[in-house]
């Protein structure tokens, strides 16, 4: 597995441990979660069930350690999800796929025993639940974590993990409280091409490194939806098949709106995400953080910053155009972020060595480099095979899963604060970790916390 990783990670979430993070005052209860006997399985639920849901649901119910009981989701059964806007999302598109897997797996035709829930509330009331996994639009993630946390369930979530930073630290200090094993759902942590490249990196298999560039998606996607599908005219009253009040939650009360609210579109709205910066950050940051041992080290400063977001008035008002920044660490390590760039990572190292990863690809120059091997005294990370069954076995061990929630909140924490520097026409921002505060920039500070509507807090 790890020899050193423990140890090391430890010692570089140093700042992270020392922030002062918002306490959510309900994590501190007696509520203790539960670590099932291996003879048992792990009682499992779908909190939300749309496009991200239905991708990885399969790696949950072929794993024989974990039952399926419970999904839920405001839409009962609603259409326009997926890439192609081919697919049916909700709590009853869920438990179909649930009672049907089981059905067949366990030869019981008629198996009915996935229940559903349109609360979020109700479904972590179950005793019965162990661990759910967050699938929910990006504007829900911190409220559903820190919510789960508190009833001591287990937790996948799925990334991007939070809007603000604010959010992210009481998602950090909500799990470190109730002592839940949580897993970030970044999948390239579990992808051979970057683990290899990781390992290569962090080993010095190219030499002192002489610049790091990582390259982003940007732009806004239809996702296969007609126009009327995308009018931006606001319906009269929303769908039938959405509890459209509670979809909302802590986002500002609007009408819902075709072009906004449809499935997948809400991520280019900041009432519900920063967009394609942070929807890809969240693996690529992720992966740059990694090879050069940064999990839970938080920037000290956002550097040369360009690009600029559509007015506000926009329903589409996230990052469309051409971006980048640089991220300075304490250490004087400084990455170089842009859209321009080829998509995934690279890193340049001595005497024209370098390393270039992405989805399905690993190129390095010499070629050979390809095939070194790591010693056995040497760093080598986790070898997870999947992000789902690295999550399941760490809710057995207790142990530190290959994507904790520290490293999720430091991997999207530079892209969160570029966007900051967007938002505002910065060209450079100074961050103090230790404070949760810019430097001289009382603007900045304002889009740190999140604008939470009526009944929501982050202190439930």
């Amino acid at each position: 597995m790890m020899k050193i990783s423990r140890r090391r990670f430890a010692a570089g979430a140093g700042t992270l441990l020392a922030m002062p993070m918002i306490v959510p005052s309900g994590c501190v209860s007696a509520c203790k979660c539960r670590r099932p006997p291996p003879s048992e399985r792990v009682n499992f639920g779908m909190l939300g069930y749309g496009t991200m849901a239905q991708d990885n649901i399969g790696n949950f119910l072929h794993n024989d350690r974990v039952q399926l009981i419970s999904v839920c989701d405001p839409v009962s059964e609603g259409p326009l999800y997926g890439y192609k806007a081919e697919r049916v999302g909700g709590r009853e598109p869920g438990r179909r796929k649930v009672n049907e897997f089981y059905a067949k797996q366990k030869e019981r035709p008629g198996y009915d025993g996935c229940k559903v829930f349109s609360d979020f509330r109700e479904m972590l009331d179950d005793p019965a639940l162990d661990a759910v996994c967050v699938s929910t639009p990006d504007h829900w993630h911190a409220l559903h974590t820190v919510w789960a946390a508190k009833k001591g369930k287990h937790i996948y979530g799925q990334k991007p993990l939070y809007l603000t930073v604010a959010e992210g630290r009481a998602m950090v200090r909500a799990v470190r409280r109730a002592g839940v094993t949580f897993q970030t759902g970044a999948q390239s942590r579990s992808n051979d091409y970057f683990r290899m490249a990781c390992e290569l990196v962090r080993n010095n298999r190219i030499g002192k490194l002489q610049r790091v560039e990582v390259g982003l998606n940007k732009g806004h996607a239809t996702f296969g939806k007609t126009p009327e599908q995308l009018s931006e005219t606001p319906l009269a009253k929303p769908p039938d098949y959405v509890d459209f009040d509670l979809w909302l939650g802590p986002a500002p009360e609007r009408r819902f709106t075709p072009k906004i609210h449809h499935p997948m579109q809400w991520r280019y709205n900041l009432d519900y995400s920063c967009g394609m910066l942070t929807d890809f950050a969240a693996h690529q940051l992720d992966i740059m953080q990694w090879a050069l041992g940064k999990d839970g080290i938080e920037p000290v400063a956002i550097e040369n910053i360009k690009g600029r977001l559509p007015p506000a008035s926009d329903l589409y008002n996230t990052l469309a155009e051409p971006f980048s920044f640089e991220i300075v660490y304490g250490d004087g390590q400084r990455v170089h972020v842009s859209s321009e760039y080829p998509y995934g990572c690279h890193f340049y190292g001595e005497n024209g060595k370098k390393i270039y990863a992405t989805n399905g690809k690993l190129e390095t120059n010499p070629p050979e480099l390809i095939r070194e091997k790591i010693g056995e005294d040497e760093i080598r990370l986790i070898r997870s095979g999947q992000q789902e069954k690295n999550f399941i076995e760490n809710i057995y061990s207790g142990g530190a899963p290959i994507s904790p929630v520290e490293a999720g909140f430091s991997s999207l924490t530079p892209a969160v604060l570029a966007h900051i520097g967007m938002r505002l026409g910065r060209s450079s921002l100074r961050w103090q970790a230790d404070k949760t505060r810019f430097v001289g920039d009382e603007a900045a500070d304002k889009l740190l916390e999140p604008h939470m509507r009526g009944q929501w807090r982050l202190d439930v």
